[in-house]
């Protein structure tokens, strides 16, 4: 929904949240249950085997970390849902009361594909990536404001007949 303000707009964004992280959610389970199994082992393998066990879930750990790692990555800059204040050349994204102060710099470029926002830098690598939009016109005028475009509010004449 957007709602134009003094010197820019607010729009709250309905994008679903990721679910691309099933895939890690599930490796650490597994990881888990193979504590436990290490827990088990120690108890009852001989010491040979236990070690095995244990080192075997350090090498599961340590990749488990690092797909995380690379996950965080890979979601860093992507908006869906939450609360979204344009201004010219600035954005302030509110999710959930963690807010983010997003200055754009004038070599930035946006795109706009579809209902989706895509801010770039210089050498075209995504910095932002915004989608949630409830149409494309939202998805417009966030873009006209943060490239400096004023925007302006209609007038509407509503017209009622009664029967």
């Amino acid at each position: 929904m957007l709602k134009l303000t003094d010197d820019g707009a607010k729009i709250t964004l309905q994008g679903q949240p990721s679910t691309t992280d099933t895939g890690l959610f599930w490796f650490g389970f597994a990881l888990l249950v193979g504590a436990v199994a290490v827990a088990l082992a120690m108890s009852l393998l001989p010491v040979r085997w236990s070690i095995g066990a244990l080192a075997l879930l350090i090498i599961g750990s340590f990749f488990f970390n690092r797909q995380r790692q690379q996950h965080k990555k890979a979601m860093t800059g992507v908006i869906s849902n939450g609360i979204l204040w344009v201004r010219a050349g600035e954005l302030v994204h509110d999710n959930q009361g963690k807010r983010e102060h997003i200055h754009l710099l004038d070599s930035d470029k946006i795109t706009l594909t579809s209902e989706q926002l895509a801010i770039m830098d210089v050498d075209d690598k995504r910095k932002y990536h915004i989608s949630g939009f409830d149409n494309i016109q939202e998805a417009k005028a966030t873009k006209a404001i943060l490239q400096g475009q004023a925007l302006t509010k209609r007038h509407v004449n509503i017209k009622m007949s009664s029967d």
